[in-house]
């Protein structure tokens, strides 16, 4: 049986209050920001020339910048200030909401692939069961943080959502909104938050009954438990495939109500599923090399390097549809959403490109580099960098707008949550055996061995 290392928790711990420490700062700095504060950002970017062509007259702009720079920052009055303030003391929450969002779908998406293999009946993957159900155990924490943010949301302690803004939905007032005031019958705090509840009741749900029931396998004398496990796995990957899309919709595209994309459900669920992959990978290949996972081989490795791989293109295919068809569109209901995310977030934009497809390709298309454990990391962390990214591009324009940054905030939230993760996963994989024995396929995964047609051949050659 595995055992936590004493080392390992203290580590968790450390980031966790590290993160805690660093989020309440941060908090803390958003909430006594002040409107001189935010003039003071202003004039800070266009002292860095970071401004750009807001507008068509973008040249007049140009001309008199240097010698009207402070005019223009008070000629825009106070209440571009009060946007800017607004932005300012949303940072705190949008970052603390990336990482929540990130360790959440991460960990979700691994519950809906370990329910995948057990509908599939995969044999190669059993040996690996018990890693992933550790993995899902971090689900019931995030699930909880992200309950209290969406109370919190809904009694608008934060102002994340512009359409739960006051006004949005009443002719009467300026800041009626008819666009997203049609949207009503789905964009609305009770509806909301409710959805919210149900779809994680229902993934924790399913998470609680298949851990139990997996460990329940390893001492039964028949194949009736196996039986419901797959029948509620059916059920649950159903479920899933419903509410991720219409999380997706409600968590983070709701961000930017005016746009939307009918690609967006399946875009975030790839995101997600590389991310969630190269965990499962990472949390095997630190068991193995540790010796508690016996029944691991090279081929088991091989082939969740083969599923970052080809989930990695299949990331691509989904960003380059979306964004092909929009661009190609041009209708400005739709650019609008790329071309804030380009204008002011281009680095970022376009680094996850390369981080997300050029790098993975290239690193992992050989098949022999699939089996090198340190191939399969290096590959990884840059995968988990280029897909956090793509889900901090996704949140942050929407909330912050230019006036984000990667700093305290950021870097605090993701302490925390990878506290929360290592602490989560390893405890629960110390109270299970490592090997799932009952399930009836683990015969064939423990002997799973990858077929290479190059090393057949050139076996076949030797041989003769």
């Amino acid at each position: 049986m595995y055992q936590f290392s004493s080392k390992l928790k203290i580590f968790s711990i450390a980031l966790f209050i590290l993160g805690l420490l660093g989020t309440g700062w941060s908090f803390y700095n958003g909430s006594t920001a002040t409107i001189e504060d935010a003039k003071t950002a202003i004039a800070s970017k266009h002292d860095d020339g970071h401004h750009g062509n807001k507008n068509v007259d973008s040249h007049k702009e140009t001309k008199h910048a240097d010698s009207d720079q402070h005019e223009d920052v008070h000629a825009q009055g106070d209440e571009h200030a009060e946007h800017v303030l607004h932005q300012m003391k949303n940072r705190p929450w949008s970052a603390f909401y990336v990482a929540l969002l990130f360790f959440l779908g991460v960990t979700l998406l691994v519950l809906a692939f370990y329910a995948a293999q057990r509908v599939a009946q995969a044999g190669w993957s059993i040996v690996l069961f018990r890693v992933m159900e550790a993995i899902t155990a971090n689900l019931l924490p995030v699930s909880i943080i992200m309950v209290i943010v969406i109370v919190l949301t809904g009694m608008h302690f934060n102002h994340l959502f512009t359409w739960m803004g006051e006004g949005v939905f009443d002719k009467a007032s300026e800041n009626y909104d008819p666009i997203v005031a049609g949207k009503a019958w789905w964009l609305n705090v009770p509806g909301w938050m409710i959805r919210g509840i149900i779809y994680l009741i229902g993934w924790n749900a399913y998470r609680w009954f298949i851990r139990k029931n997996s460990i329940a396998e390893d001492t039964a004398t028949s194949i009736k438990i196996y039986k419901r496990n797959y029948n509620v796995s059916v059920i649950f990957l159903v479920f899933f495939m419903a509410t991720e899309s219409m999380a997706a919709w409600d968590w983070i595209m709701g961000l930017d109500p005016h746009w939307f994309s009918t690609l967006f459900g399946w875009y975030v669920l790839a995101t997600l599923l590389v991310s969630a992959l190269t965990t499962i990978a990472f949390v095997t290949i630190y068991l193995r090399s540790k010796g508690y996972l016996p029944k691991v081989n090279d081929s088991h490795i091989h082939d969740l390097a083969k599923f970052m791989f080809g989930f990695s293109v299949f990331w691509t295919y989904l960003w380059f549809a979306q964004f092909m068809l929009i661009w190609y569109a041009d209708m400005p209901e739709e650019t609008t959403y790329f071309l804030m995310r380009f204008n002011e977030y281009k680095t970022l934009f376009l680094s996850m490109v390369v981080m997300n497809f050029a790098f993975p390709v290239l690193l992992l298309l050989n098949s022999d580099f699939k089996s090198r454990p340190w191939f399969v990391i290096i590959g990884g962390v840059v995968i988990l960098a280029g897909h956090y990214i793509d889900l901090f591009i996704m949140i942050m324009p929407g909330t912050v707008g230019e006036s984000w940054g990667f700093g305290i905030p950021e870097l605090s939230a993701t302490f925390l949550f990878l506290g929360i993760f290592i602490y989560t996963v390893f405890s629960a994989f110390a109270k299970a055996d490592p090997v799932a024995k009952g399930n009836p396929f683990l015969h064939e995964s423990e002997h799973f061995h990858y077929y290479n047609i190059e090393h057949h051949s050139a076996g076949e050659e030797n041989h003769h």
